[in-house]
């Protein structure tokens, strides 16, 4: 039975330091009971209230963690039904599918892919996170193989099989990467939690129904796994996001918690159609999957698909933001010009694609300004000449132009007079307004 937040609140150290992002500690023992914050943000509780309050802290949907090293995968964690509410927390995984009985040229060519398809974006690389082997030979030794030759990559590994020795012998190859182990089911359900249990990897439980599926998880719970991600064996596109929904609900509406943990979803297997499963594949990454995997990448798909992940996991309440710094464009020379821009990232994307296409080569600062555009950050005061004038002059542009000229927007005009009285010896150039202008006046550019 969850803690009310009174009986949290009599185990939190009472300090009202705000360390852990709110004023208070009754405040934040509020936020605990609701499932909106982590008990790892109070930096001064007990082990002895951390132990009490261990499943009163744990989000809905308990979070569960794929890999290890550098980039392990975690997925789940999330508190709210709808992304408006806060936010959704951690981005979906998108693996491609291998099978031990695919010639090796393409077990190499689709790790390659999982490997190569990346891709930048505002400051971001974008790229997926696992590759699934699944045991369809019936041979172990061959499934152990692919599972060493997959090792290699970066990725992070889903053993498949309904055969415990199967995913035994994936194991041995791969242990060290914590694999996530699919799949435990009713008839195997003992010996496959015995597997993750002794390696420490995360398991899915599959049932055909969601009754079935809450025992299974009920019952590895009770065998003392807590890393568990679930698949409802639907394999309909209505059924499966049916499911999803239903799923999700239980956990944060009903706090029903053996459906409280992230699941997995086959789009591969709901469609021969390429077009029409990455189609199922948006829909999933926004309802509500934590594990997609795909049938095999291809640019075309992959690549929407990995923007629409970002956009949709993106906090609502922040920004989308680029990074602080000088960004070359069309490798520029000393004499290139340089302008400046807030870090917005859909300003700065407008702006670096017009200065893209005027051919001109340039360098464009790009001012940390809290996500905000040239107009908003300007009437905020986080993008006025005292802020300005020092982000540049200790940025190290001056080492890179002979000139000494800053090009601002034109809507920031008004701030030319205070830059130049911050810069001394620069002159200050008033851009135009619109970023679809810069292309006639980038041409017209002279550094002298």
């Amino acid at each position: 039975m969850p803690l009310t937040g009174i009986e949290i609140f009599k185990l939190l150290p009472k300090t009202n330091c705000g360390d852990c992002g709110v004023p208070t500690c009754l405040a934040f023992a509020m936020n605990l009971a609701a499932g909106k914050a982590e008990l790892s943000k109070c930096p001064h509780v007990s082990e002895e209230a951390k132990a009490k309050l261990s499943e009163a802290s744990a989000p809905p949907i308990l979070p569960v963690t794929i890999g290890a090293g550098d980039k392990p995968l975690k997925v789940g964690g999330d508190t709210v039904m709808f992304r408006h509410e806060k936010r959704f927390e951690n981005p979906p995984g998108i693996a491609i599918l291998i099978s031990d009985k695919m010639a090796d040229a393409e077990v190499t060519a689709r790790l390659k892919k999982a490997r190569d398809l990346s891709y930048e974006r505002v400051g971001l690389t974008l790229s997926s996170n696992l590759v699934a082997l699944k045991a369809e030979s019936g041979d172990a030794a061959r499934f152990a193989a692919l599972a060493t030759k997959a090792k290699g990559s970066d990725a992070n590994i889903i053993l498949m099989s309904d055969k415990a020795d199967m995913l035994a012998a994936g194991l041995k190859a791969c242990a060290d990467k914590k694999p996530l182990l699919y799949t435990a089911t009713k008839d195997n359900a003992d010996a496959v939690a015995a597997l993750a249990k002794e390696n420490g990897c995360p398991v899915v439980a599959k049932a055909d129904g969601l009754e079935a599926l809450a025992a299974l998880t009920e019952k590895l719970a009770a065998a003392g796994l807590k890393n568990i991600v679930l698949d409802a064996g639907s394999r309909t596109v209505r059924q499966a996001l049916q499911d999803q929904i239903v799923i999700r609900s239980a956990a944060l509406n009903k706090k029903f918690r053996p459906l409280g943990y992230p699941t997995i979803v086959f789009p591969a297997e709901m469609t021969d159609n390429p077009m029409k499963e990455a189609l199922i594949a948006a829909m999933f990454v926004a309802k509500y999957a934590g594990i997609i995997v795909l049938s095999d990448f291809q640019g075309e798909v992959l690549f929407p698909l990995l923007v629409a992940r970002l956009n949709i996991y993106t906090d609502p309440q922040r920004p989308l933001a680029t990074t602080q710094g000088i960004y070359e464009i069309n490798n520029p020379t000393e004499n290139s010009p340089l302008m400046v821009t807030s870090n917005f990232s859909l300003t700065y994307f407008i702006v670096s694609g017009e200065i893209e296409n005027s051919k001109v080569p340039s360098y464009l600062y790009v001012k940390d300004t809290e996500g905000l555009s040239v107009m908003t950050s300007w009437a905020a005061g986080k993008f006025s000449a005292d802020i300005i004038a020092p982000a540049i002059l200790k940025s190290g542009i001056g080492d890179k132009i002979k000139h000494r000229k800053l090009i601002i927007p034109g809507y920031i005009a008004a701030e030319s007079g205070g830059l130049e009285e911050e810069m001394s010896g620069w002159e200050i150039m008033v851009g135009p307004r619109e970023a679809a202008h810069l292309t006639p006046y980038l041409k017209a550019w002279k550094p002298n």
